[in-house]
């Protein structure tokens, strides 16, 4: 389904209101799509606040993202010689802090990636940052050094998605895209609007499920590094999904020259799944939601319906002596459409991967080169 109509909280065009030096202004309580297609730790939204204005340094919003990793908030002072960030890893809160060149990283409280809406709120308190979720203390850092100034003039700025100073400050690096949603923002009790850069913000779903959702615009492209495996193994690929609901091409291989290796469709009206290796092309009739393709040497062995059946392709002739082993380590893997050095022609995916598997291991489109419009961890309801 695509994304949009009565699936998605409405982000109206007309509520966006152009700010000055061509920057767009939203309120701070919008709903916000973290995973916006920029720079990896550019900032989705900011906002610079004069520090005479602030009586409280306190702020609350609601959380919801089934991705255990990526930056969520980001405050400094001192044009950012002090910063704090927020942040997940492995779905649980991650905290950075620098203050006066005390360096501190904490990580604990409860996993947050569980696709439900959590209540954060970020307060400091003297030497402590707190942060509470649900209404319960989730994690407190302290911070206690002579080194440590106080600061009562100047400017804090804030941004969701991103930071506002060089990675390489940072004390531990981690994945900063976000499939996520941020909403009912309260920032520092003040309702001045947050700026943006970008176009047009990308609408939150109304509600989700896990896996990795392609609306039909474009493919991803996995790391090949996964495959560096023994001349004598095989290479298993799995996949999980409804696939009588998915159309288009759902994986293909090929070599840098463009060789088409292997290719796998669906399509929505038959409820066919399509297999292309060797010239040859076999078709899966039954419904099935996972996929299990172990590629040998000369041989493709494909299993579907929860092992229920098997297609041993060993007996092919194109594939006899074909070394398949060497042209997939030799091949690009693309999820979503065919690879090639334009699009036409291409029938990009339209649908949600539950789950994609690559020799056992899960993989996380937040490291791949991927289109835009795809979600790496989340598909609509």
């Amino acid at each position: 389904m695509m994304a949009g109509g009565p699936l998605l909280l409405t982000l109206s065009i007309t509520a966006l209101a152009w700010g000055i030096q061509g920057k767009k202004q939203i309120p701070g309580s919008t709903a916000v799509y973290l995973g916006q297609h920029r720079d990896a730790w550019r900032p989705l939204i900011h906002i610079s606040v004069n520090l005479t204005r602030i009586r409280d340094i306190k702020s609350s919003f609601k959380l919801r993202t089934y991705d255990p990793e990526g930056i969520i908030f980001y405050g400094d002072t001192k044009n950012g010689r002090d910063w704090f960030i927020l942040s997940l890893k492995d779905g649980v809160p991650f905290m950075q802090i620098s203050r006066s060149g005390v360096l501190v990283n904490v990580v604990g409280g409860p996993k947050l990636n569980d696709g439900r809406w959590h209540t954060l709120e970020l307060s400091n308190h003297g030497h402590f940052v707190v942060l509470d979720v649900n209404g319960s203390r989730g994690l407190v850092v302290g911070l206690q050094s002579d080194a440590i100034e106080e600061v009562v003039s100047g400017s804090l700025r804030l941004a969701l998605g991103g930071i506002l100073i060089p990675k390489d400050r940072l004390v531990v690096q981690f994945e900063p895209q976000m499939d996520a949603c941020v909403q009912e923002g309260s920032w520092l009790n003040l309702s001045i609007p947050w700026e943006t850069d970008a176009d047009e913000l990308r609408p939150c779903y109304q509600s989700i499920r896990p896996g990795s959702f392609f609306p039909g615009n474009g493919l991803a492209i996995v790391n090949t590094s996964v495959l560096q495996t023994d001349y004598d193994r095989s290479v298993t690929i799995e996949l999980w999904g409804d696939f009588s609901k998915m159309d288009g091409t759902i994986l293909s291989i090929m070599t840098p020259g463009q060789a088409l290796v292997f290719a796998l469709g669906a399509n929505n009206n038959t409820k066919k799944v399509t297999l292309f290796l060797g010239g040859h092309m076999v078709i899966l009739k039954e419904n099935f939601k996972r996929l299990e393709m172990t590629f040998g040497t000369d041989s493709l062995e494909v299993r579907h319906g929860g092992h229920e059946s098997k297609i041993q392709w060993d007996y092919l002739n194109p594939l006899k002596n074909s070394g398949l082993l060497n042209q997939l380590r030799e091949s690009h893997i693309a999820i979503g459409g065919l690879l090639g050095e334009n699009d036409a022609g291409s029938r990009f995916l339209t649908g949600c991967l539950e789950k994609v598997q690559i020799q056992g291991k899960d993989v996380d489109l937040d490291q791949a080169i991927k289109h835009r419009s795809i979600s790496s961890h989340s598909c609509p309801v």
